[in-house]
């Protein structure tokens, strides 16, 4: 049995970039800390962060569900922050 690590930035692109207009302004970067939490910060334009976010924020913790589920499964605590610029 071969042992698969997920790649978390490839996963957040596939699901963010079908909800976002601006395309050419996703930007993600993984930051991995000391207390063993690995830190996504992900930054859409401004007009975007609507979308990725969502009414109550509901788009966005659905996001980081499966982004925690992915990561449980590798043993990974994952945080995701959401941005705009």
């Amino acid at each position: 049995m071969m042992d698969k690590s997920v790649n978390y930035i490839s996963m957040l692109e596939n699901l963010i970039r079908p909800l976002i207009k601006h395309q050419e302004d996703l930007r993600i970067k993984e930051f991995p800390s000391e207390d063993e939490v690995t830190l996504i910060q992900v930054m859409v334009n401004q007009e975007d962060l609507g979308f990725v976010i969502g009414k109550n924020g509901k788009v966005a913790n659905a996001i980081r569900t499966i982004t925690y589920a992915a990561g449980s499964k590798d043993h990974v605590k994952i945080k995701v922050n959401f941005d705009s610029y």
